[in-house]
Parts: C-alpha cells; structure tokens; sequence
C-alpha cells in the first residue's frame, strides 16, 4: 500500500481488528529526498475516545531536508496524557528499501523495534495507580502519511515544499498477533506466545537497546529535568 500527500490532503489506514494488547509489525519505506514537513506514522490508539482519556503508541518519522537524517519521534499515551518522547536517528536510510517496525503491547511492557532491534521499552509500573499504563481500553493500528510543518522539522521552522508534491511513503507485510476485542470484551488464543507473555528486556534484546540508546537516541524525556522543573516523572528511573 502506498500513501500520498499533497497539499489539499494526507491519507491513512487502520486496522480492522481492536485489540487489548498486541504484537503489530509493518514494512515501511519512508519518502525520499526533501520530506521537510511530512510525517509517516504507525500507531496503535484507542478508536473512538469518550472525553482526552485516550490511550496511544507512536512511531513517527519526521522528514527533514535533503541529506539531513530522519527523526524517529516515539510517545506514548496514557488516559489523555503523552510527554513521554523518546527521539533517535536511524542507523540506516529509511528511504531507500523496506524495513520493518513494530510495537509490542502486553500486560507487563511496551516494546518498540526497529529492524529487530528493540529500541525502546516502557514497563508497567501501574502497581500503586501512581505511573499510568494502557491496559483497558481497546486499541486499533494506524498507518498515516500527513503534513506536521508547523512542528515535525527543525520546530516547524522548516516548512513543507509543496513544488515536491506528491509525497509518497509505501507500506506491506501487515502482520498483528494480539488479544480482539469485540463484544464488551478481548480473546487471547495463546497466553504463552513470546509477545504476551514476556515480562521484561534482557540478555542480547537488553544489549541491542542500550546500544541504539547510546549512539542514536537524540532526546529523552527522563532526562530533561528542566523541562519537568526538577521533577521527573514517576516512571524515570523507577525499576519494578
């Protein structure tokens, strides 16, 4: 599936299942040469919200002038809330061939990967109702190509060269292997299965992700203490 953007409309897709809890990958090939101003994005997010109490799970490419690097933009949020914002570079060109993203959602922790390389993990910390986490409210996937200029490059300093235009990012190999709500209510096939069933990162998936964290990652929000006037949220540094 390809999806373009113009300067009268984006377009997405969603997936046809909610789910509470999932394991959802893509192949992306994000668009090429001068992108300033674009966003692609896969996300998981609740599919109708009553009220700011949603949840939602980002990874989002910010496209950036000729030669310069995207930004892979990750957020996660829950009842309504996100300054949760991992940012990193890619140690690869996006643009150039396929690669594969994914989100993994279960009871214990979310896991972003890249390339089978986990890049990022939010724990469930939620045992006093002190450090929120989604596990209640089902969630469809979304896959979006849409124009951000006012914030996605360089603060929304560069802007989106419509002469450009059609942006065009290309997606394939949809897989999602996860818990479907329907009815008032989700069904797991299998409890076991790797994705639902692990508890945390360790071993080589640990060493990989503080490998990416070391040399790519460009922002943190656990370490802007600035930002949170000296205090940190409650999930920043905390281990269960």
């Amino acid at each position: 599936m390809s999806l373009a953007l113009d300067n009268s409309s984006g377009s997405g897709f969603q997936s046809k299942n909610q789910f509470i809890y999932a394991k959802v990958e893509v192949n992306i090939k994000l668009v090429a040469g001068n992108s300033a101003g674009t966003v692609t994005s896969f996300y998981v997010s609740i599919y109708i919200s009553e009220g700011n109490a949603w949840d939602e799970i980002d990874m989002e490419f910010l496209g950036n002038t000729s030669g310069d690097p995207y930004v892979l933009h990750t957020n996660i949020f829950t009842k309504g809330m996100g300054n949760r914002e991992q940012q990193f570079y890619l140690w690869f060109d996006p643009t150039t061939d396929f690669h594969t993203y994914s989100i993994t959602w279960n009871p214990a922790h979310i896991v972003l990967v890249v390339d089978k390389k986990p890049i990022r993990e939010y724990r469930n910390l939620d045992s006093n109702n002190n450090v929120p986490y989604p596990r209640d409210q089902p969630m469809k996937l979304y896959g979006s190509l849409w124009n951000a200029d006012d914030w996605a490059t360089r603060g929304g300093s560069v802007k989106t060269d419509w002469s450009k235009a059609p942006f065009t990012a290309s997606f394939k190999t949809y897989t999602a292997d996860g818990c479907v709500y329907g009815n008032g209510a989700s069904s797991c096939p299998d409890k076991t299965a790797p994705w639902y069933s692990s508890k945390q990162i360790g071993g080589d998936d640990l060493k990989q992700m503080q490998w990416v964290q070391k040399n790519y990652m460009i922002y943190n929000y656990c370490d802007d203490v600035n930002r949170f006037h000296g205090s940190l949220p409650a999930e920043c540094g905390r281990k269960k």
